[in-house]
């Protein structure tokens, strides 16, 4: 099932019909007070996210969303018509797992819930080997990270980057390979979303030097 809090009567109405038609169940709201109601209720697969609503705004709506132990884990993907670099970095770095400006095309739209779908998929049975610096440990499998005995919640992008940089312990990874892997592009991604998304993961992870960032190239785990 998948949630969308759109206030625009048609984009909610197109949307909603495009997603059924992928076979992708979507339950449309208006306005936060039936959104907020509703996933009291229901589960949610996904969320897709306005910014500019009534009652509260999208951000707000997220931050709520990521405080709260029954929502946190729910991938969220942002749909606005801001789209300065400022409200990029905020919607990031309140930790939604994907970004996608207004106008966008529709089959961009299933295209990119799909991937992000496809990352919160179950694990295989196959038995994967924890990734471990530190007191930091990352269960592939189980899609966990622990720092010490305390789970640490990331979002899927947050957690891709941490598996890439762990799996490649020792190794700088460019800016440029990052998006390469993660976002599925060097173009279309600003490379700051890198930095952005390695800032918050720092402090996340209550440790600001586990991630190296060497000068002009990328970064690497100690």
């Amino acid at each position: 099932m998948i949630f969308l809090l759109e206030d625009d009567d048609s984009i909610r109405k197109l949307v909603a019909y495009a997603l059924d038609s992928q076979n992708m169940t979507c339950r449309g709201f208006a306005c936060p007070s039936d959104f907020w109601s509703e996933i009291k209720n229901a589960r949610a697969d996904l969320i897709l996210l306005d910014i500019m609503l009534p009652e509260e705004d999208g951000i707000s709506v997220l931050k709520k969303l990521r405080a709260n132990e029954a929502t946190r884990h729910i991938p969220v993907i942002m749909l606005t018509a801001k789209t300065t670099e400022y409200d990029t970095v905020l919607g990031l770095e309140t930790g939604a797992d994907d970004y996608i400006p207004k106008p966008f095309g529709i089959m961009e739209l299933v295209a990119r819930i799909k991937a992000v779908l496809r990352r919160y998929a179950p694990a295989s049975n196959a038995v994967e080997p924890l990734l471990e610096s530190g007191a930091v440990k990352l269960d592939k499998a189980k899609h966990q990270v622990f720092c010490g005995k305390n789970e640490i919640f990331l979002t899927v992008k947050e957690f891709d980057l941490l598996c890439i940089l762990l799996e490649n312990k020792g190794n700088i990874l460019t800016r440029e390979q990052l998006l390469s892997k993660i976002w599925k592009t060097d173009t279309d991604v600003e490379t700051r979303t890198v930095d952005v998304h390695i800032r918050y993961l720092r402090k996340k992870l209550h440790d600001e030097n586990i991630i190296e960032t060497i000068r002009g190239v990328g970064y690497k785990i100690k």
